[in-house]
């Protein structure tokens, strides 16, 4: 038996490690390790609740504005503030294109090297990846000319004797099947993309003032104001300028990012039975069709689903979240076996793992500074599988639709979706899906402002003096990684307690106290390694989850040095 480390995963946000067993080929065990320490929980305590926004906002770089908005649904929350519907409309703007934009990154500058063999792109013929790119989309860059033009500039890199931005791979590794013009392809469009979302995301400029973290946000609703006649608010100029830019996304999603995930993806359909891990998956909902955010009312529907099983849905109740720390480096005043809610959930770090330089983890015992969250004792998968999943079972046609012309462009059954390749697939779909319904609320803001409906802040509830003595409440969000759930309890208008559990808490936690693993260690499961010095297939597994360790977890050496790297024994 072969034991592994992997530390830093790259091509990630944040710093995980993993570590796995290999027998005969095949992963026996895996734990997943955050190696950075967060405390924003603790930064908030005794702070105006209004505030509470602008720090969460900085839990994550990446993410940006979802930390933001959960926090002020939290807060909204405990005070019993009711946000206007313009509100809600530009929460739903910013975070939808967040979520286009951030899969189309993933995709393309996180994952798709661990598919694409750059190097092999040099052999490419440029006439044959023009006639494979025209034959799966009509997007106009598809020439020959175009395509030597970006094998010359790739050629350009290696022969510097330095890849640039393609120096990190495996390149030349067997488990690499894309033919040379596939790669070349892909070359292409990650480029493509980097100049793409530049682009796109003005929207977070135009709507929240900047980006990363926009600062717009307000409890009670949102700064971004409105008029029509004002050339410095959002005003009829503006609106066009967002629907240019929502219908350039459009087609970047349904011309280029579908259709590369299906092209991809048919050369890979051994994933499609590798990497399905728990089974078992979550997602609270979200993006109601009224202020009041109702489960009846969301766009992307909650649930829950375990073993596999989509003929039977089950509601959420957040009162069924808590967390253990029974392998993470934190003391409960309970005991380590106790799994607290979050509404008493307690942040008490104690750091008991080994000092650098070593070899492994003492995965017996504590090992990881994320937490293992479970919902109703169940470890839970959440993120876009999870979502997709749960609105092709409730019936949505507008997930069902592009679900099933995607397992059919593929040649696979809706079984494939519980896997690696799944987790790829369910992504570009829901990047589609966002992209289709961006236009929709964007014209509900115009016909509102058309109507003279400017509101855009509930003022009466801004202060304290208005406000219960004491409150608890919950803000939750279905960011890109997944389900986001911010909890706050207020009283006598400070923060006495916050508690943050993010989609990567949810994936990457390490075992809970009866020793069930979380999703990144299950999923890691029966995963193929053909060599465990260059053991790309479980980055394949680990990166189709997306992962976000900022969020989860923050410190790391002030020296930057790197504490280990793949080591095999």
């Amino acid at each position: 038996m072969t034991r592994i480390a992997i530390d830093p995963i790259t091509r990630i946000e944040g710093h995980l490690r993993i570590e796995v067993e290999v027998q005969d080929g095949v992963v026996t065990d895996a734990w997943s390790s955050g190696t950075m320490f967060r405390g924003i929980e603790m930064i908030l305590r005794d702070r105006d609740p209004r505030d509470a926004w602008v720090f969460a906002q900085r839990i994550c770089g990446v993410c940006t504005t979802v930390h933001a908005l959960a926090s002020v649904r939290s807060v909204e929350s405990a005070l019993n503030i009711t946000i206007p519907d313009n509100a809600r409309l530009i929460r739903d703007l910013i975070a939808g294109s967040l979520l286009v934009q951030d899969h189309v990154i993933h995709f393309y500058h996180l994952h798709a090297l661990d598919w694409v063999d750059v190097t092999s792109a040099l052999k490419a013929d440029p006439g044959k990846t023009s006639t494979l790119a025209q034959s799966i989309s009509t997007w106009p860059k598809s020439s020959r000319t175009y395509f030597k033009g970006v094998q010359d500039r790739l050629s350009a890199f290696v022969n510097t004797g330095q890849l640039g931005l393609f120096a990190n791979g495996y390149w030349g590794h067997p488990a690499y099947k894309l033919p040379p013009e596939a790669n070349l392809l892909g070359v292409a469009h990650y480029l493509e993309a980097l100049d793409w979302q530049r682009d796109f995301i003005r929207i977070h400029a135009i709507l929240g003032g900047k980006n990363p973290h926009p600062q717009s946000y307000l409890v009670g609703g949102m700064a971004t104001a409105l008029n029509p006649d004002n050339e410095s608010t959002i005003n009829a100029d503006r609106l066009s300028l967002l629907a240019q830019l929502i219908q350039r996304g459009q087609d970047f999603v349904s011309q280029v990012y579908v259709p590369d995930v299906i092209a991809i993806g048919s050369f890979y359909k051994d994933w499609a039975k590798i990497g399905a891990g728990l089974g078992n998956y979550m997602a609270y909902g979200d993006y109601g069709t009224d202020v009041h955010n109702l489960p009846s009312t969301f766009f992307l529907p909650g649930g829950l689903i375990l073993q596999h099983d989509l003929s039977t849905i089950q509601p959420v109740d957040q009162q069924k979240v808590a967390e253990y720390v029974a392998h993470s480096w934190y003391d409960y005043n309970e005991g380590d076996q106790a799994a607290l809610h979050p509404w008493k959930g307690e942040t008490q770090p104690n750091f008991t793992g080994p000092q650098p330089p070593f070899e492994f983890l003492d995965t017996n015992n504590k090992y990881s500074w994320l937490k293992a969250p479970r919902y109703d004792g169940h470890a839970v998968e959440v993120g876009p599988l999870a979502r997709m999943l749960l609105a092709y079972a409730q019936g949505k046609s507008y997930v069902q639709q592009p679900v099933d012309s995607v397992l059919k462009a593929l040649g696979v059954d809706v079984t494939a979706l519980f896997s690696t390749l799944g987790r790829v697939a369910a992504r570009a779909v829901e990047a589609q899906v966002m992209a289709n319904q961006l236009p929709n609320w964007l014209a509900q803001l115009e016909e509102n402002m058309g109507r003279g409906d400017l509101t855009i802040h509930d003022t009466a509830h801004w202060d304290p003096s208005t406000w219960p003595s004491e409150g608890f409440g919950w803000g939750f969000h279905e960011a890109p990684r997944g389900s986001l759930g911010h909890w706050v309890h207020v009283k006598d208008g400070k923060i006495a307690n916050y508690q943050a559990v993010v989609p990567t808490t949810w994936n990457a936690g390490p075992r809970d106290a009866s020793g069930q693993r979380g999703a990144y260690e299950s999923s890691l499961i029966g995963t193929p390694v053909a060599n465990p010095e260059q053991p790309v297939e479980i980055l394949r597994t680990v990166h189709s989850f997306d992962p976000c360790l900022a969020c989860a977890v923050h410190v790391m050496d002030p020296k930057g040095k790197e504490y280990a790297n793949i080591r095999v024994v």
